[in-house]
């Protein structure tokens, strides 16, 4: 028995694994094979696939389970706080991008209906790779991939009001009032029953599954949920993304959404494969080969409209410049959904067949470059930000939520925390019940306006900006705590702290051991990796089972720390600064003389007369791996000595810089 599909199946699987192992050496993403792979068998390359229509069900089974995954990883408590995002910052990043849009288009010489259309198609964005893309990258919760995700949904939302309006603008009469109120009433229905399921529903269903104890059921009653909210929304008028990201929100009210989400993960990557694959075999590479740099050029235009666009909508909000820049940067491609509204248009003739290749060539070109501009936004911000400094602009560029918020007493030897989620919050909370004077840095507004009404000392900032650490006297802190989950933010603003503190104790949380070694070069004293502490608490939960006595299990478990935090670091440990609890204003620092500070070297101490000059005392010497006995007032520093000293914490801040 002969199976096209089947056959179709192994085509567009063997190439895949061909093109994304070839990409892997080069360490490039694996959604750029996927794309390369369709463009080639696709019925414009080879013609290697006969069964497009079936692999694009496929595909629509792979954005269904990616929607759904991303939406389990969330809660509806955290899309609820970011709801002025979805509703302003889409309405605005929409409606701007179809102005422009359809102002552009009307002046080449077309009617008002096409070039709203037209409008209609470029303010939408990618939600399948822009999401795929930041979850490989682990910056889903970051601040801009939350912007980015609300306006998503708010494109998903908007998408069917256009497929409903586009007849009437093509002269079709259809009562669009009724159209829209029917629309309206399912879709409060279905936000009802979401509500319901995921308080009441969903969490018993799931408990009563999870006790049988049976893997397969779990599955069956997983992927059932997901296709039948999928369906549901689907039948109200709405797209089977946005009810699959609905059904992830449901599942994920649930404690076992962690277990949902490990069993999906195959089937996900299996079928969003299908849909990237899918995508590039819409390109038509005559087309694109024979009008490639007209292609290009749109290309380099709707990337800098559409960011510009992206951008703006986020700095109404008043967030961060760095997070308003990375935001437009996500969002610049041109998405999927369009092309199912792109064949509504065919159909009602709003758009020639020269526009829509036009338009497929610059959304999938789009589509392609979408990987590499998140991954390398991060450099890409940073030059921005560091040329706009250089003309002057950067107070131009400076949202309002950038301004710190003021400080009214001056924090002197405190503890900064920067994130206020679990870690940052049980931190603050050991430091007020210790009498530690401390204060919180924190991104998100909804937080820092409850915490701070619970008086909680908390401001809204990203630690990546100067004049944010200014604010919380870091150069007077005794201690700074990074305490949040994006990877790269946490590189940043290392790099920013010790910049500005060579002496801090600066710890830091990160997720994996692997990362530890990293942070630490950069300049953390302590890395905190969660899977080990994860692994500590276990082995220590069963030694206490086996009534091991609780001194030998705390021995064992400083010991286990011990040893792995200084295989982690290395030779990378730094000196750092020791302040006793019970005398918190006595600084003890170690410093290196090095053959750069000839001003101290060669010369007698009570020539030097540091305590006068400097504001700081030598407790004591090593010099050659041997501690000298007595310091005299004749003794004299030589290169390479290590020199302990006491002081103020900004007086040694300011000895260091000299001898560096």
């Amino acid at each position: 028995m002969h199976l096209p599909l089947l056959q179709d199946i192994l085509i567009l699987l063997g190439f895949s694994v061909v093109i994304v192992f070839a990409l892997q050496k080069l360490k490039l993403p694996s959604i750029i094979g996927f794309l390369l792979t369709g463009v080639i068998i696709g019925p414009y390359g080879f013609s290697l696939i006969n069964a497009v229509d079936q692999v694009e069900i496929l595909s629509e089974i792979g954005v269904i389970l990616l929607l759904f995954v991303i939406g389990m990883e969330l809660s509806i408590k955290q899309l609820i706080s970011i709801k002025k995002t979805v509703f302003i910052g889409g309405s605005l990043q929409v409606g701007l991008t179809i102005l422009i849009a359809c102002l552009v288009y009307y002046f080449l010489g077309n009617s008002w209906s096409e070039s709203v259309f037209v409008g209609f198609l470029f303010s939408l964005s990618s939600t399948a790779i822009v999401l795929k893309t930041l979850q490989d990258r682990q910056q889903i919760t970051a601040p801009h991939a939350r912007n980015a995700l609300a306006i998503l949904i708010f494109q998903d939302l908007i998408v069917v009001p256009m497929m409903l309006v586009t007849p009437m603008m093509a002269g079709e009469s259809t009562n669009l009032v009724l159209s829209i109120l029917s629309l309206l009433i399912k879709s409060i229905i279905v936000l009802t029953i979401t509500f319901v399921s995921a308080r009441y529903v969903v969490p018993r269903l799931m408990h009563s599954v999870a006790k049988t104890n049976s893997k397969e059921l779990f599955l069956l009653v997983t992927i059932t949920l997901c296709f039948a909210v999928a369906f549901l929304t689907s039948e109200a008028g709405l797209s089977l993304a946005l009810g699959a990201f609905i059904a992830g929100l449901i599942v994920s009210e649930s404690e076992y959404s962690h277990q949902a989400t490990s069993i999906i993960l195959p089937f996900r990557e299996l079928f969003t494969s299908f849909f990237f694959v899918s995508v590039g075999m819409l390109l038509d590479l005559q087309f694109f080969l024979n009008n490639i740099p007209f292609i290009l050029l749109l290309v380099i235009v709707v990337f800098i409209l559409k960011s510009a666009v992206a951008a703006v909508a986020v700095a109404v909000l008043k967030y961060p410049t760095r997070t308003v820049l990375l935001t437009g940067l996500s969002l610049f491609q041109v998405g999927e959904f369009a092309f199912i509204l792109s064949k509504v248009g065919i159909e009602y003739n709003l758009l020639t067949t020269i526009t829509n290749q036009y338009f497929l060539s610059v959304s999938i070109v789009s589509m392609i470059l979408t990987p590499f501009v998140i991954i390398f936004s991060e450099n890409i911000v940073d030059r921005f930000l560091g040329v706009s400094k250089k003309l002057g602009l950067n107070r131009t560029l400076v949202s309002v939520k950038d301004k710190p918020e003021f400080i009214d007493h001056k924090l002197d030897n405190h503890l900064v925390i920067i994130g206020y989620g679990v870690n940052g919050s049980n931190l603050a909370k050991a430091a007020a019940a210790s009498n530690i004077p401390y204060v919180v840095i924190e991104m998100n507004a909804e937080t820092v306006k409850l915490e701070k009404a619970n008086g909680v000392p908390i401001l809204f900032g990203d630690a990546t900006q100067d004049h944010i650490l200014e604010t919380v006297h870091l150069s007077n802190a005794r201690v700074a705590v990074i305490a949040i989950s994006d990877k790269f933010a946490t590189q940043r603003i290392i790099k920013n702290i010790r910049s500005h503190s060579d002496s801090i104790y600066l710890v830091v949380r990160t997720r994996y051991v692997k990362e530890t070694s990293e942070l630490i070069a950069l300049g953390a004293d302590e890395v905190i990796p969660e899977e080990f502490e994860t692994s500590v608490q276990i082995f220590s939960n069963v030694l206490q089972n086996f009534l091991v006595p609780e001194d030998d299990i705390d021995r064992f478990i400083e010991k286990i720390r011990a040893d792995n935090y200084q295989l982690f670091k290395g030779e990378l440990k730094r000196p750092k600064t020791y302040r006793p609890s019970e005398l918190a204003d006595f600084n003890i620092t170690c410093l290196r003389m090095n053959a750069d500070t000839t001003m101290f070297l060669g010369k007698p101490l009570k020539e030097l007369n540091l305590r006068a000059e400097y504001g700081i005392n030598i407790l004591g010497i090593k010099r050659k791996n041997e501690m000298l006995k007595s310091i005299q007032p004749e003794e004299k520093l030589k290169q390479g000595d290590l020199i302990y000293i006491l002081g103020n914490q900004s007086k040694i801040e300011q000895f260091h810089k000299l001898i560096k």
